[in-house]
């Protein structure tokens, strides 16, 4: 059986969910995706309770996940170079000998050296943009387990630039930033209002990069939590990169006037359907940039299952390391994983046009996820990585827009 994206959205959005509840309300960014499969990677070591355990944390079966954590890394995606590594030094045992022996090809694996080794390890699998491995190894480590995903991509079409003022009078940000991002008129950005089960009505941005990544903003009402609006860009983002249909609002079925989360007007002007009426969006969002460590220890997050399945009992730490950058002209993140364990014309024509101007101006949520490129994409059978959410952002710390 092949498996591909599709079968680990709804697994990866209840681990990327996890993750981001124990990194909290803080600004910050994470790959879910990329300690999803370390965890994988181990899962085949793992036996009756600790498999279990496993198959929780994972949302599937672990034979399951490995099957799709190796498929990812035989096919990689252009946009998003991925890669993983297993070290080790004098303890081994017959487990890891077993596990060793059924990875994919694709990991690297070798003597356990020096921190030195890692670090250059981190920054060649990252392009430079994580320069230090997560886990300092001491001399007792002796066995080390590694993911790297990274990407750095430019827009279809840059954003403008617009006054901060222009994320609304009840926004914070209006008065401690100068400039924000304004979304350009044409093809690379889509921006709506949604409904969703888990944040109710949210505004949605998603911008196009050229090669081969939608990067979708969502942001919904001050009194939804965090995890409830993360969940739904985990819900939105890989339907929209799929061409899934999605749970649009009509500006039409929604209040004219000033809110947090749109502004809504009316007039008569010029439009390009043939109906007598239509509806235009545009987006208003901060540029912004995150850099996280993160603290892999918390039982929810299955490191420690993954630790007693290749050395039961002995010391372990697992930690990520974790950036992002979002700005006029592209995106670009990256993030480390580590488990250690130590010994798109017509006639114009009148009619009524409703407008919004959809204000990402206080916290909200970025997935960004992957798509097939022109050249790699068949009919009706999509790439292993098409619609696989790759990092997530909670953003609460906004940046001023430059012109780069």
């Amino acid at each position: 059986m092949t498996l591909t994206a599709a079968d680990v959205a709804v697994p990866l959005a209840g681990y990327a969910r996890r993750l981001h509840a124990v990194a909290g309300p803080r600004h910050h960014v994470a790959s879910p995706l990329g300690a999803w499969l370390l965890l994988a990677l181990c899962a085949p070591a793992s036996q009756e309770d600790i498999r279990d355990s496993l198959n929780g944390t994972l949302g599937c079966d672990s034979a399951d996940a490995a099957e799709i954590a190796a498929g990812l890394l035989a096919a990689p995606h252009p946009a998003v170079p991925a890669a993983a590594g297993v070290w080790q030094r004098h303890t081994t045992s017959e487990t890891l000998e077993r596990w060793l022996s059924g990875l994919p090809p694709q990991v690297e694996t070798g003597p356990l050296t020096t921190q030195a080794a890692l670090d250059d390890w981190a920054r060649r699998h990252t392009s430079g943009l994580i320069d230090r491995f997560p886990i300092d190894i001491g001399p007792a480590v002796y066995l080390v387990i590694a993911t790297a995903l990274a990407t750095r991509v430019s827009w279809e079409r840059p954003f403008d630039l617009a006054p901060a003022s222009a994320l609304g009078r009840s926004s914070p940000w209006a008065a401690e930033l100068r400039q924000v991002l304004r979304t350009p008129e044409g093809p690379g950005h889509q921006q709506f209002v949604a409904a969703t089960q888990a944040a109710g009505d949210v505004a949605v941005h998603a911008a196009r990069a050229r090669d081969g990544l939608l990067v979708v903003s969502v942001a919904a009402g001050l009194a939804v939590p965090a995890g409830d609006v993360l969940a739904a860009a985990y819900e939105l983002a890989p339907a929209l990169a799929t061409g899934r249909s999605v749970a649009r609002r009509s500006l039409f079925d929604l209040p004219l006037g000033d809110g947090p989360l749109w502004a809504i007007t009316e007039r008569t002007a010029q439009i390009k359907s043939g109906e007598p009426r239509e509806e235009r969006c545009a987006a208003v969002l901060p540029a912004w940039t995150a850099q996280s460590q993160h603290d892999l220890a918390d039982p929810s997050l299955g490191f420690a299952a993954a630790a007693q399945a290749l050395a039961p009992g002995d010391p372990w730490e697992a930690r990520q390391a974790a950036m992002a950058r979002y700005s006029r002209t592209g995106f670009e993140a990256a993030a480390v994983t580590g488990l250690a364990v130590a010994l798109a014309m017509r006639v114009p024509r009148t009619g009524l046009v409703r407008t919004a101007e959809l204000r990402f101006g206080r916290p909200y949520a970025v997935v960004a996820v992957s798509v097939d490129t022109p050249d790699s994409r068949r009919p009706g059978h999509p790439g292993p990585w098409h619609g696989l959410p790759v990092f997530s952002a909670w953003v609460a710390d906004p940046e001023d827009a430059g012109e780069a």
